[in-house]
């Protein structure tokens, strides 16, 4: 059959199932809500420090297909802003529908409204061969990608988060996310914050940028980027520390509303008090559209993570493979492209009995999954997040000489690695 089944409809997912198809595989795409892309349709941040050095990477080695979409939506690029340099904003309100096409174009069969929750195992408990669906369907597969992400369910936001916030995700219409590790019987990592408490926030939110003054649209709209000082009795430097996204715990972050423009407003911040926000000049009127509630809370991160190798294979299954933030700390869509198409290769490789491609630590990416997946194995790598945009892993992108703008350069590395353009090889005919 040569059936390749990818769980969960974000980036990562999405690219897992592009380099599969790719190989040559027969793929389907499970998503639980009624819309790809998951987190990425409230984020579109690309290219930002090292990202831009990644996604370079990932299209020397033939994972270009996101990246041409993420660039031709983009509504600003080159955008800087405090710590970060060279930025893509993406529309959120245009990416999903065009991912959708360039999925089904490709021959991707997409399932939408399929939550998957429970899988079923062959006689040894270490090959699947299936998953069941909440609405009691069975899919079949020869080798699966879990995708899942590490949000929700519901129960997971109220204990550690500051309840549901009803973000983009919709837990209560459409069921919460299961871990099929955890299905599977393995045991997830779950990662920690500051204080020792489980999980993150995650980082950002919208406002609907028509609330905003007319000045503050108008800069948004120019520039791609506002940043609004904060009167002093609002500043509160403390919420840097519940943050997923530590490439922007910095102080600019906590002295000033620092706003994106990504179609909507995207607001720097896990959350901002609603009638405090209103306070600050411009924002008068000011009104979340993701998560609704985020003047109170947003979504926990980082509570299901899997075991796995370098080649995104998760240890203790045969069958499986991972990406994303279900395979390690990692913070931003790049990542997760990153990961999702290393997976989605290597599981057809799977198909064909091939040794699993790992990349290098030459090349930002081999680097990044392998870097994270040792520190794993340490307490303080469990309050770590890694992504090429910032924090710990950005410095070590520095410090080792991987940084870099150059395009040329970067296919050169990818070239003397000899994995020039290898997720366009054709594995199965």
């Amino acid at each position: 059959m040569n059936q390749v089944v990818v769980i969960g409809g974000g980036w990562s997912g999405i690219a897992a199932a592009v380099t599969a198809r790719n190989a040559g595989a027969e793929v389907t795409l499970l998503e639980k809500t009624d819309m790809l892309l998951g987190l990425g349709n409230v984020g579109g941040i690309m290219r930002n420090n090292g990202r831009y050095t990644a996604a370079e990477e990932n299209i020397a080695l033939g994972a270009d297909e996101i990246f041409a979409l993420t660039d031709r939506l983009s509504r600003h690029v080159n955008v800087d802003f405090p710590g970060h340099a060279h930025a893509s904003l993406y529309d959120v309100i245009k990416m999903e529908p065009a991912v959708r096409r360039m999925l089904e174009e490709k021959g991707v069969r997409i399932m939408t409204i399929a939550r998957a929750i429970d899988v079923v195992l062959d006689s040894t408990g270490k090959t699947l061969k299936a998953l069941s669906l909440a609405d009691g369907r069975t899919v079949e597969g020869d080798v699966f990608v879990e995708t899942t992400g590490s949000t929700g369910p519901m129960g997971n936001c109220l204990a550690y988060g500051n309840g549901c916030s009803m973000c983009v995700l919709r837990c209560p219409a459409f069921g919460p996310r299961v871990s099929l590790t955890q299905k599977a019987g393995l045991v997830d990592i779950i990662g920690r914050r500051k204080g020792g408490a489980f999980g993150a926030f995650s980082g950002s939110g919208k406002l609907a940028k028509e609330s905003l003054s007319e000045e503050i649209q108008q800069q948004l709209n120019e520039t791609g980027v506002a940043v609004i000082p904060l009167p002093a009795e609002l500043i509160a430097p403390e919420k840097l520390d519940l943050k997923v996204c530590q490439q922007y715990a910095l102080e600019e972050f906590a002295e000033n509303v620092i706003l994106l423009d990504t179609g909507h407003a995207k607001i720097m911040t896990p959350f901002f008090p609603l009638e405090k926000l209103r306070r600050i000049p411009g924002f008068e009127d000011a009104r979340y559209i993701d998560p609704y509630a985020g003047g109170k809370g947003n979504s926990i991160r980082y509570l299901s993570v899997a075991e796995r190798d370098n080649s995104m294979h998760v240890r203790g299954l045969e069958n499986m493979l991972c990406g994303g933030e279900k395979s390690g700390l990692f913070v931003g869509h790049t990542e997760a492209i990153s990961t999702g198409s290393l997976a989605g290769h290597n599981a057809v490789r799977w198909l064909k009995g091939l040794q699993p491609l790992e990349l290098p630590d030459q090349l930002a990416i081999g680097d990044l999954i392998s870097y994270a997946n040792e520190s794993l194995k340490t307490e303080d790598g469990l309050y770590t997040r890694y992504t090429f945009a910032g924090a710990e892993f950005f410095r070590r992108m520095k410090e080792r000489g991987l940084y870099t703008t150059d395009s040329q350069e970067i296919r050169q590395r990818v070239k003397r690695a000899g994995l020039e353009n290898i997720y366009r090889e054709k594995i199965l005919h």
